[in-house]
């Protein structure tokens, strides 16, 4: 397998063809996507000039994947955000706050997984059981509110929320915490 350092190379040709050199065959944006959710780790290189165009590719990917799909994942508010932030001081910021974000949500995936695989063990309901979607979205909602709150605090020209919605975050803070409270405690008894 030809690797770059540990990591699959792919080769982009002129004609837009994706070549897996790891394989030694073609392969889609759709097999990336793929390699990406298994961990797979590899760079793509444009194959006349030898540039890594990865981020390029990867952002394809994504804007691929949020129009075929429907359930989008980035919100129009977050890339308006987004968006806002190129040119602006805290350019530099933003990639290593939603790099240490994103990790720490998938921390948080895993440790749900495991209190669940604990309450359960190896069980068909523990196999089939998720966690309702109302759970996962206060999730994404909770995570969006605090990427918010941050960027704040570094960008002086931002205003600060008025405050009857910082009142209504505190309180949905505090129903977040009381059913967090009540779930654990289910799963303790189970």
């Amino acid at each position: 397998m030809a690797k770059n350092e540990g990591q699959i190379v792919i080769k982009k040709y002129a004609n837009r063809r994706l070549y897996n050199t790891g394989t030694s065959t073609y392969v889609t944006l759709d097999d990336l996507a793929e390699m990406v959710k298994k961990g797979e780790e590899f760079t793509v290189q444009d194959a006349k000039s030898g540039e890594d165009i990865t981020h390029s590719v990867l952002t394809q990917i994504i804007f691929e994947q949020e129009s075929k799909t429907g359930n989008t994942l980035l919100p129009i508010s977050f890339l308006r955000q987004l968006i806002g932030y190129y040119g602006d001081q805290m350019q530099m910021v933003v990639p290593s706050f939603l790099e240490h974000s994103m990790r720490a949500f998938t921390e948080q995936q895993a440790q749900m997984r495991e209190q669940v695989n604990r309450a359960f063990g190896e069980t068909p309901l523990g196999k089939n059981l998720q966690l309702p979607i109302q759970m996962v979205e206060e999730q994404v909602r909770r995570n969006t509110e605090m990427f918010q709150q941050a960027m704040q605090m570094f960008s002086p020209f931002m205003k600060p929320p008025a405050k009857e919605t910082r009142k209504a975050e505190a309180k949905d803070i505090d129903e977040l915490k009381e059913q967090l409270r009540a779930m654990q405690n289910k799963l303790d008894s189970l």
